[in-house]
C-alpha cells in the first residue's frame, strides 16, 4: 500500500536518503522546507514561529521529523547547545501537537539519540533501560522525546528512533575519521574499552522505512547495530580497511578538554541492543 509520508528534516544526509528510498518503495514524500516555495512536494514552515501546514501534517500517513542543528559546531559555544536543544525539541513538538489536532493522528516517527541512555558501562542496553546522567545529549535526548507526548496522547502510533551515529563512507562521522586514520592518526579514545553505538546508512534507512510500513510498531527503538564493539575494536577494524597503523591513543583527560560538551558521548559506554526492532521483524 502507498504511503503519504511528510518528512521534517528532508535536506540532511540521513533525510535525503530516506526520502529516496520511500519513493523507490512506491510511497509519496512531502518535504517540511524552511524556504518558501511552489514545488509539489514541498511545504514551508518555521518551527520557531510554530507555522505548518496543519492540514497536511493530519492528512498524511506517516510523520517523520529528522530536523535538528547539527551536532559537529563549537562544542564550547552556550549558543550551539541552546540550538542543538531547542532545534529539536520545537519541532518534535509542533509536530506532535499538529498531529493530535487531526481527526485521524497519522503515525509518528520521531528522531531521537542514542545518547538516552547515558553512560552504563558494559551494561547491556534494551529500550527498557533506564536513562541515566547529566550530559548534554542525554539531557537533550530525554527533552527530546517527552516533545513527542501530544502525539502519543492523542492516539498517534509514535515511534521514538534513537538513533546512533551512522556509518557510511559519506556520513559526517566517517568523513572526519576516515581522513585522520589515512594520515595513520586514527587511534582509541581513552581506555578504548567503551562500547561505540553505531548503525549502518543502509539499516538505518531500512529500519526506518520498516518501521512507516508496520502499522503494529510503536514505542521507542534503538536505532543500532547487532552487536555493539567497543571503541579499540572499532578503530583497529576502520584502520585496517584502510591499511594504516592505530597506534595511536588520546588521553582522555585531554579528551574532556578538547571534546567539551560532547566529550561524554566519546569517552562514555553504550552497549544497546536493538531488541524492538528485531521484534518489530526488521532483519538487519
Amino acid at each position: 500500500m502507498s504511503l503519504h509520508v511528510v518528512v521534517a528534516g528532508s535536506s540532511g544526509f540521513l533525510g535525503t536518503h530516506l526520502r529516496q528510498a520511500l519513493r523507490e518503495r512506491g510511497h509519496r514524500v512531502t518535504r517540511l522546507v524552511r524556504s518558501p516555495t511552489s514545488e509539489q512536494d514541498a511545504s514551508t514552515w518555521d518551527p520557531y514561529a510554530g507555522v505548518v501546514d496543519r492540514d497536511l501534517v493530519g492528512g498524511a500517513d506517516v510523520v517523520v521529523n529528522l530536523a535538528g542543528a547539527p551536532l559537529i559546531g563549537n562544542v564550547h559555544s552556550d549558543k550551539w547547545a541552546r540550538e542543538v536543544r531547542e532545534s529539536r525539541v520545537r519541532t518534535t513538538r509542533l509536530l506532535a501537537e499538529a498531529i493530535a489536532g487531526a481527526e485521524r493522528p497519522p503515525a509518528y516517527l520521531a528522531g531521537n539519540g542514542i545518547a538516552f541512555y547515558g553512560d552504563h558501562g558494559d551494561q547491556l542496553l534494551t529500550e527498557t533501560s533506564d536513562s541515566r546522567g547529566d550530559a548534554l545529549l542525554t539531557d537533550v535526548s530525554r527533552e527530546w522525546e517527552a516533545a513527542a507526548a501530544p502525539a502519543a496522547a492523542a492516539g498517534s502510533r509514535v515511534c521514538v528512533l534513537r538513533t546512533s551515529p551512522v556509518m557510511d563512507r559519506r556520513s559526517p562521522p566517517m568523513k572526519q575519521l576516515v581522513p585522520l586514520f589515512k594520515l595513520g592518526l586514527g587511534g582509541r579514545l581513552g581506555s578504548g574499552r567503551q562500547h561505540m553505538a553505531m548503525i549502518s546508512l543502509r539499516d538505518w534507512v531500512g529500519a526506518v522505512v520498516h518501521l512507516a510500513e508496520h502499522d503494529s510498531a510503536a514505542g521507542p527503538f534503538n536505532m543500532c547495530c547487532e552487536t555493539t564493539p567497543t571503541n579499540a575494536e572499532f578503530t583497529e577494524t576502520l584502520a585496517s580497511a584502510l591499511h594504516r597503523p592505530s597506534f595511536a591513543t588520546v588521553p582522555a583527560p585531554l579528551l574532556r578538554v578538547g571534546a567539551g560538551k560532547m566529550a561524554p558521548e566519546l569517552l562514555g559506554s553504550l552497549n544497546v541492543r536493538p531488541e524492538a526492532l528485531l521484534a518489530a521483524g526488521y532483519t538487519f
